[in-house]
Parts: C-alpha cells; sequence; structure tokens
C-alpha cells in the first residue's frame, strides 16, 4: 500500500468559489509530545498484542479485533480533541481508540477477560465498552450504526450549544453501509458539527477495498451531500495530527461536517479468528519494512536527539503496565449473575 500525502476532495462541478476546508498541514510536535505520543503508540500495540496472547489462551471469549498496525489513527486524532467537550463513538475495533484517550488499561483489559471490574462491568467485552465519563460511546457491534449515533451525539453538541465536535470512526467496509449516506445528508443539511472518520486499512473483513468499492477513493464519498473529504497518510501520526486540526477548525467554524478517509494498514486478520489467507506474508511484511507507525516516529524522534536508551526505557515501562493490566483483570472476579438485569434501560427523569 503506497503512502499517501493529505489532500482535500473537490466535488466535480462544484463552483469554483465554494469554500473548500484548508490544505492540511503535517503537524509541527514539540519533543515533548512526540514522547507522548510515541508512548501511546507502543503502549496501545503492546496491548494489543498481550490481549492476543490472552485470547489464545482462551481469557477473552467471543470475537477479539485488535488494532496492531493502526496506532498513528487513534493518537494522532485524538491528541486533538478538547476531553472536556468533545465526543468520540467507534467500530468493534476499539481497545486502541480507549487508550489513546487515556483510559485505565486495567479496566479495558478487565472488560476483554468479561470481569466485573471492566469499563462496562464485564458485559461488553471486546466490541462494547463505553465510558461516558470521557466522553466515550462506544464500541458497536453492528457494521456501521455507530455512524447515525455520532449523528445523534452531534446534534445534542449542537442543541446544547456546548461547542463540542462528535469524532465518529467506521471502516472501509463500513462505507457502502446506506445507514452512512442517510447520516452524511442529513449532518450536512442541519450542519452537525461532526468528523466523519474511515479508517481504510485495505480490507473489509477478506475483501480489499477496490472489490468491494466502486469508488475506492473514499474521502469522495461525501461529494454528493455537499460534505467535503481529507485523504490523510493513517501511518504518519504527524500527518494525521495536522490533518485533525484542519478538520476541526472547519467544523468548530460552524461549516458543518468533514469526512477523513485515514490510509492505515491493519497487520492482523480482521479478528483473532481470520488466518488472513487473503494477502501474502511479502505485502505484511512490506507494509512493516517501510511505513509502521511506531517506526516513522522513532525517525521523528532520533532526529530531535532522543536516544535509543531513552526509547527503551519506555518500551520498558509501557510493558510492565501491560503486565499488570493482564494480572488485574486476570484476578478480577466475574460479575454477579444479577447484573444481567442490570443497564438495560436509564431512567432519564
Amino acid at each position: 500500500m503506497a503512502r499517501s500525502t493529505s489532500k482535500a476532495a473537490a466535488p466535480a462541478g462544484a463552483a469554483p468559489n465554494r469554500e473548500r476546508p484548508a490544505e492540511p498541514q503535517r503537524y509541527a510536535a514539540s519533543k515533548e509530545e512526540l514522547l507522548d505520543w510515541y508512548r501511546q503508540m507502543v503502549l496501545i500495540r503492546r496491548f494489543e498484542e498481550r490481549a492476543g496472547q490472552l485470547y489464545g489462551l482462551g481469557l477473552i471469549g467471543g470475537f477479539c479485533h485488535l488494532y496492531i498496525g493502526q496506532e498513528a489513527v487513534a493518537v494522532g486524532l485524538q491528541s486533538a480533541l478538547d476531553p472536556d467537550r468533545d465526543s468520540v463513538i467507534t467500530g468493534y475495533r476499539d481497545h486502541g481508540h480507549m487508550l489513546a484517550y487515556g483510559l485505565d488499561p486495567k479496566i479495558i483489559m478487565a472488560e476483554l477477560t468479561g470481569r466485573a471490574a471492566g469499563i462496562s462491568k464485564g458485559k461488553g467485552g471486546s466490541m462494547h465498552m463505553f465510558s461516558t465519563e470521557k466522553r466515550f460511546y462506544g464500541g458497536h457491534g453492528i457494521v456501521g450504526a455507530q455512524v447515525p449515533l455520532g449523528a445523534g451525539l452531534a446534534f445534542a453538541h449542537k442543541y446544547r450549544g456546548d461547542g463540542g465536535v462528535c469524532l465518529a470512526y467506521f471502516g472501509d467496509g463500513a462505507a457502502n453501509q446506506g445507514q452512512v449516506y442517510e447520516t452524511l445528508n442529513m449532518a450536512e443539511l442541519w450542519k452537525l458539527p461532526i468528523i466523519f472518520v474511515i479508517e481504510n486499512n485495505g480490507y473489509a473483513m477478506g475483501t480489499a477495498v477496490n472489490r468491494a468499492s466502486s469508488e475506492d477513493q473514499l474521502y469522495r464519498r461525501g461529494e454528493s451531500f455537499r460534505v467535503p473529504g481529507l485523504q490523510v497518510d493513517g501511518m504518519d501520526v504527524l500527518a494525521v495530527r495536522g490533518a485533525a486540526q484542519a478538520a476541526l477548525d472547519w467544523v468548530r467554524g460552524g461549516k458543518g461536517p468533514i469526512l477523513m478517509e485515514l490510509k492505515t494498514y491493519r497487520y492482523r486478520g480482521h479478528s483473532m479468528s481470520d488466518p488472513a489467507k487473503y494477502r501474502t506474508r511479502d505485502e505484511v511484511q512490506a507494509m512493516k519494512d517501510k511505513s509502521d507507525a511506531i517506526d516513522l516516529i522513532k525517525r521523528e524522534l532520533d532526529a530531535l536527539g532522543v536516544g535509543e536508551a531513552e526509547l527503551k526505557a519506555i518500551d520498558k515501562d509501557i510493558r510492565r503496565v501491560v503486565s499488570e493490566a493482564a494480572d488485574f483483570a486476570e484476578q478480577s472476579p466475574e460479575p454477579d449473575p444479577s447484573e444481567l438485569g442490570t443497564d438495560v434501560l436509564v431512567d432519564v427523569y
């Protein structure tokens, strides 16, 4: 998969004076920011690797979709958000998004293993994690279902006048769902403060994008609804962060929604039950060798004088954090059977 530069989509036949979002610029990060993002990205990768091991041991049941390879997307986008007012909603590949939002790895791992100490009390598992306190609204198992829900969150931001923006993630497979287009239409009509994010990792389950999508430049998908699009190198955290700022400036300026296509890659199968035989080992290895998100940020840090010893110290500490999270999960009790009847309905009055 070739790495792409950020670019904005101009609808065919659009008036030449129609306003477009500013061309994204690669973010100029400080050493402190880069070190923080490096730590977050390594945490996501090591956490997901350990989750894969626990799944193999039978400690995680049901489905489990790992985020390995896509770390720059969540970290680059969510580092630009305001945690005091913005909201996030995503699909079933959600662990990385939660970690990028600063949630405790222990309660995420406990949720993965179905423990009472989990962030959804052990009842959500891998695909249905929530933290209303942090304005993180899932974790959804139905393909594309989170997109109209994201529009609802954006409507709430606008109705309340709180200045918040909703970041709604979905994948390249979900980009072909009809409810996505209904949502794009309504979001533009009502000028909702929402950023639609397509994490294009190349494969919808086991089908390559160009075999399932007649228009495989997914950032153009909002054109007929007058929703502008950006295509971004999702393996480069600085490109992602810069594009996030351009998108937020557009949406916070009251100009309505925007759609971002993040060109990224997952190293593992669609889920833990997927052997990924639809692609070659050479393809995966080429991505690791040329475009790995963590290797790219390490090069940036090296250029700023951060030595290998400092990075190894961070890596060692992350391994400790992940090990403690796994131990905490394994030692925590399962939910009491009485919990089956709780959290079904919410009394809002």
